[in-house]
């Protein structure tokens, strides 16, 4: 079992990103071990009731699976019309319209994809957008 390391809830399955009460992504906190669930300091590197190592990264929105905010904006800006940003972020059904709407009919689609593309693009930037498909926060 793992434990939420923001608020010390266990989660509900080992496949969970999220945690269900406080919202915060796996693994990130420096409240409670990811182990027992116990409370330990930020400061702490093994936690004293189950002796498992605590490591805590030195940015807390590190996360080994987080998209780049700056790269999926700048796919959607230049590539949205083939959905190459969905793709990217996880929204395969998204993208794979995206795509079908541009080559289905021989680019004359382009037009309304690249515009979708052009604003979700924008919105990734501005950080409207700030979640890939996982529901993972994006880095920057």
């Amino acid at each position: 079992m793992y434990y939420c390391k923001n608020c010390g809830e266990p989660y509900m399955s080992d496949e969970a990103v999220l945690c269900v009460k406080c919202g915060a992504g796996k693994g990130l906190g420096t409240n409670y071990c990811h182990n027992c669930g116990k409370p330990v300091t930020p400061e702490t590197t093994v936690c004293l009731s189950c002796g498992v190592p605590c490591y805590t990264p030195v940015n807390n929105n590190a996360n080994a699976d987080a998209k780049s905010k700056i790269a999926a904006g700048l796919l959607g800006i230049f590539l949205g019309c083939f959905g190459v940003h969905n793709f990217y972020l996880g929204y395969t059904t998204k993208a794979v319209i995206q795509l079908v709407l541009t080559l289905a009919t021989c680019g004359i689609g382009a037009a309304v994809s690249g515009v979708w593309g052009l604003v979700e693009g924008i919105l990734i930037l501005t950080g409207s957008i700030n979640v890939d498909g996982k529901g993972l926060p994006l880095c920057e």
